[in-house]
């Protein structure tokens, strides 16, 4: 496996990753209309712009063949004023290679980003019935606040985990 920063040309295999593990994780918590109308076209676009906007740091998880099977992205989202913080703003794997360290390896990268940043306190947003939100309290995330949303008719909970010492996460490896 291989952890790196992503470059434009990782667009269509992120945007791969997206949807599919979209499809995997959120079955039967957001409605099946919503994730089969999911679109690897629009998922590339959406790519494309992450990757190429200033301050987002995207990194990719390869497998030995050099196939995108993970991705992480992070920076510091519009919405968060909190002075020296950042967010998670994904982390999704193909399902077949979940409980793999995989996840693992893209927040130890992501965490060391925030490092050179000098972030010390990162915030990420989960839904609350999705599994791999233990994922981020087994890493020390604490829920910080918890807000309702809607997706596609659907009211979610969605939490909003923090760590408020970064060095913390970066230890655990």
């Amino acid at each position: 496996m291989n952890i790196r920063k992503a470059v434009l040309a990782d667009s269509k295999g992120i945007a791969k990753v997206h949807v599919d593990s979209w499809r995997t994780t959120y079955k039967n918590i957001i409605p099946d209309s919503f994730l089969s109308n999911l679109s690897y076209e629009r998922r590339t676009d959406l790519w494309n712009g992450n990757i190429t906007k200033e301050g987002n740091y995207v990194f990719v998880a390869e497998n030995s063949d050099g196939e995108i099977i993970g991705f992480a992205d992070c920076g510091k989202r519009g919405s968060n004023h909190v002075p020296e913080s950042g967010d998670l703003t994904a982390i999704y794997l193909l399902e077949e290679y979940q409980g793999k360290g995989v996840g693992k390896s893209l927040l130890r990268k992501v965490f060391l980003q925030f490092e050179e940043l000098g972030f010390n306190r990162i915030f990420v947003e989960v839904l609350e019935d999705n599994k791999t939100r233990h994922f981020y309290e087994y890493y020390g995330a604490v829920l910080y606040k918890t807000e309702k949303i809607t997706i596609a008719g659907a009211e979610l909970n969605l939490l909003i985990y923090e760590w408020s010492n970064i060095r913390d996460v970066l230890i655990k490896y």
